[in-house]
C-alpha cells in the first residue's frame, strides 16, 4: 500500500497529488485489501465529520450502515476488476440523515485488492434549488404583506371604530357582540403585522458576528422561558471564525429554530442540541449570480421529537405551512428569508426521534 501513497504524494507535475485531491469537491478515499482506509481527502473528512487521523486505518464498513450498497460495490470491483458506479445512493450516518451520493469504485493498478472510492454529493444542487424556492416564496409574501397592510388594516380600523361607537348605546348582549367584533379585528391586524416583517427592508449592515454569542443568548432565553422542561446540550467548535451579518436578525433566526425544537421535543426527556462546525464545503454559484459563495460555517439545532411529517417536508419553509394547531406557518418562512439575506442556506433532515435544522453561513472577511 505504501506505493499507492507514494504515488498520491508524488510531484510529477510540480504539484503534489495530495494537494490536488484535497482541492476536489468530491470525497476520495483509498482502501486496502482488508477494507482499511489508507487515504482520505478533505472533502471526505467533511462528509463523515471526522478527521483524517480518526478515519485512517478504520474499516470502511464502520462508516456506513451494515446494508449499504457501498460494501457490495467494493466486493463487485474486487471480483470483476472493473470500475463500478451506482447513483443516488443513501449514505446515512450520525450527522447526515438521508444524505444521497453517487458512488464510483475503481481498482488501483499494481496494488492487489486496493481500491479508490469516489463519493459525489447529490445534495448541493438540491440545496440551491431549495434555497431559491424559499426566496421566491418569501418574495411572494413580501408583495402580499404590502397589499394586506393597505387593503385590510385600513378598513379594519374603521370596522373596529364603528363597533366601539355602537357599544356606547348597546345593551349587555349587544356589547358582547361588539367586543367580539373588536377582538376579531385586533386578531386579524396582529396577523397582518406578523406578515409585514416580510416586506422589503433596507439591506442589512453587515458586521462580524460571533455565532457562539448568538447561540448562548438564545439558549439563555430558552432555558429561562419556553424551554424550561427541555435539556440543552452544546457541541461547539471553539475555533470557528465569525460569520457576517446582523446579530439581531441571526438571534431571531435561531430563537425561532430553538423554539420550534423545544415545542417538538417530548414533554418528558425532551432534548435540544446546538452544534457548530467548520466544514471544508463546496464553492457554488447561485443561478443568476456570478460570485462563488463558500458556506463553511455549519450551525445545527437538533431535537429528539417525532420528526416532520413526510408530506410537509418539501414545503416546510413555505408560508402558511405548519404542524402546530394554532400556528400561522410564518416562522420558518421568515427564518429562510433572513438566512437567504445573509447569503446562507438552511435545510432540514428529519426522521422519528431526530430532526436537524442545519444552517450554512459564510465567514466574515478578515
Amino acid at each position: 500500500m505504501g506505493r499507492v501513497l507514494d504515488k498520491i504524494k508524488s510531484a510529477s507535475s510540480g504539484i503534489s497529488m495530495d494537494v490536488i485531491l484535497n482541492s476536489l469537491p468530491d470525497s476520495i478515499l483509498v482502501v486496502d485489501k482488508d477494507n482499511r482506509i489508507r487515504f482520505v481527502n478533505m472533502a471526505c473528512q467533511s462528509l463523515f465529520s471526522q478527521s483524517a487521523k480518526t478515519l485512517l486505518k478504520k474499516d470502511v464498513a464502520t462508516l456506513v450502515p451494515f446494508d449499504s450498497p457501498l460494501m457490495s460495490l467494493i466486493a463487485q470491483v474486487r471480483q470483476k476488476k472493473l470500475i463500478v458506479s451506482e447513483y443516488d445512493v443513501p449514505l446515512s450516518n450520525m450527522r447526515h440523515l438521508d444524505q444521497r451520493v453517487d458512488i464510483h469504485v475503481s481498482p488501483i493498478l499494481d496494488e492487489e485488492g486496493s481500491l479508490l472510492v469516489q463519493l459525489q454529493d447529490r445534495g448541493i444542487a438540491h440545496k440551491i434549488n431549495q434555497q431559491l424556492s424559499h426566496r421566491g416564496a418569501a418574495r411572494s409574501v413580501s408583495g402580499m404583506a404590502a397589499v394586506l397592510a393597505h387593503e385590510i388594516k385600513n378598513p379594519l380600523s374603521g370596522i373596529r371604530g364603528s363597533a366601539q361607537l355602537l357599544e356606547l348605546d348597546a345593551n349587555d348582549d349587544e356589547k358582547a357582540l361588539t367586543r367580539l367584533i373588536c377582538e376579531e379585528a385586533d386578531r386579524i391586524c396582529a396577523l397582518v403585522d406578523r406578515m409585514e416583517v416580510f416586506s422589503d427592508r433596507k439591506p442589512i449592515d453587515p458586521e462580524p458576528v460571533n455565532i457562539h454569542s448568538v447561540l448562548e443568548h438564545v439558549r439563555k432565553l430558552a432555558e429561562n422561558g419556553f424551554g424550561k422542561h427541555v435539556k440543552f446540550f452544546e457541541k461547539y467548535d471553539p475555533s470557528i471564525p465569525p460569520t457576517v451579518g446582523d446579530k439581531g436578525q441571526l438571534i431571531q433566526v435561531f430563537l425561532n429554530l430553538v423554539k420550534n425544537a423545544v415545542e417538538a421535543a417530548p414533554k418528558v426527556s425532551g432534548e435540544v442540541t446546538l452544534t457548530t462546525a467548520y466544514r471544508h464545503g463546496v464553492r457554488v454559484i447561485i443561478p443568476g449570480g456570478h460570485e462563488r459563495i463558500h458556506l463553511p460555517l455549519e450551525v445545527c439545532v437538533i431535537d429528539n421529537g417525532p420528526g416532520v411529517p413526510e408530506d410537509l417536508k418539501p414545503h416546510l419553509f413555505d408560508p402558511f405551512v405548519t404542524t402546530k394547531t394554532n400556528g400561522t406557518g410564518l416562522g420558518l418562512a421568515l427564518v429562510a428569508k433572513i438566512v437567504g439575506e445573509h447569503g446562507g442556506i438552511i435545510e432540514c433532515n428529519s426522521e422519528p426521534g431526530k430532526t436537524i435544522f442545519r444552517v450554512m453561513l459564510p465567514v466574515a472577511n478578515s
